[in-house]
């Protein structure tokens, strides 16, 4: 699916869309850093007559892929004529290694340009989402949600939070804008008891807005961001086992008490070892900072084939 240059359309590719603008944007500035003014010296030199094409994405691992539309954008932007003549699957698609994720016909100078900033954009995004499924995975028949955090890399937000939901996971607030996030530096700067730091922020909110989440250290945070108004409480550093479940059960009896439905979200020290061990305590919502901040690139490479040849 092609963006046109200057299009405000939104990508509909799966779980998350994208704004086209944005896509348009960031692959237009992940091109030129690698273009500069002078484009493409070797291909230009070693090349001197444009040929026609086809380049194969073959996957090298086990993956899910993510970031296909960012990468026909790629090739779009570079030559108008560019065609997908074979895809494995949308994104979310599961690849095994050897399998042609996608093949693109077009000229070659365009296609050897555009190959590295291609890459980079899917080994990224392939490899959160990649990690993210085997988390969602681990935690399969607990009712337990796998959650994404803010800590992306800068300007790429949007991408990465796209890859976490193509992997199963689901989107905490995209940034500071949509949504209240009550953490310890708020508390403590606040100069009021806990729970009437919630109850001043619920009594602000407007009543369409997304439920606040209370960061809880402890038993009595936790009761009081409950009885404070908040929507999720966010139990920070409990170790699974029975202080958990302890804290879990506290929040739910709290929450009928006042007859409202609390959500309860576990964070901090997960790892794939230990999250099924987070769920089965009985959390809605597992908050991960891995998921992207710590997420490893897939393998992937392209092979260029001259048409005719």
């Amino acid at each position: 699916m092609w963006i046109e240059p200057g299009s405000a359309t939104w990508i509909h590719c799966g779980p998350m869309d994208l704004p086209g603008v944005l896509v348009e944007e960031c692959v237009g500035r992940a091109l030129r850093e690698d273009l500069g003014e002078s484009g493409d010296l070797t291909t230009r030199l070693a090349l001197p007559v444009d040929r026609a094409g086809v380049a194969r994405i073959v996957a090298k691992e086990d993956l899910v892929v993510a970031g296909l539309p960012i990468v026909e954008h790629a090739f779009a932007a570079l030559d108008p004529n560019a065609r997908i003549t074979q895809r494995l699957g949308p994104d979310g698609t599961r690849a095994r290694p050897g399998d042609v994720v996608i093949r693109v016909s077009g000229s070659v100078a365009a296609l050897l340009a555009v190959e590295r900033t291609a890459l980079n954009f899917l080994q990224r995004l392939s490899g959160i989402a990649t990690g993210t499924a085997r988390y969602v995975d681990a935690v399969a028949g607990t009712g337990a949600r796998i959650y994404d955090t803010r800590k992306t890399t800068p300007m790429l937000r949007r991408f990465e939070k796209y890859a976490v939901a193509v992997g199963g996971g689901t989107n905490h607030r995209i940034g500071l804008f949509d949504q209240v996030l009550l953490k310890e530096n708020h508390f403590a700067w606040a100069g009021m008891p806990y729970r009437d730091v919630v109850e001043r922020v619920a009594a602000s909110l407007p009543p369409d807005a997304e439920p606040i989440v209370a960061e809880a250290r402890n038993l009595d945070e936790a009761r009081a961001a409950v009885e404070g108004g908040a929507g999720v409480v966010l139990l920070d550093n409990f170790e699974p086992g029975e202080p958990l479940r302890e804290a879990v059960a506290l929040v739910r009896e709290t929450a009928r008490a006042s007859g409202r439905s609390v959500e309860v979200e576990a964070s901090g020290g997960v790892t794939l070892e230990s999250v099924r061990a987070f769920a089965e305590c009985g959390v809605d919502r597992i908050s991960i900072g891995a998921l992207t901040h710590s997420a490893r690139c897939v393998d992937y490479s392209m092979l260029v084939d001259l048409e005719g040849a």
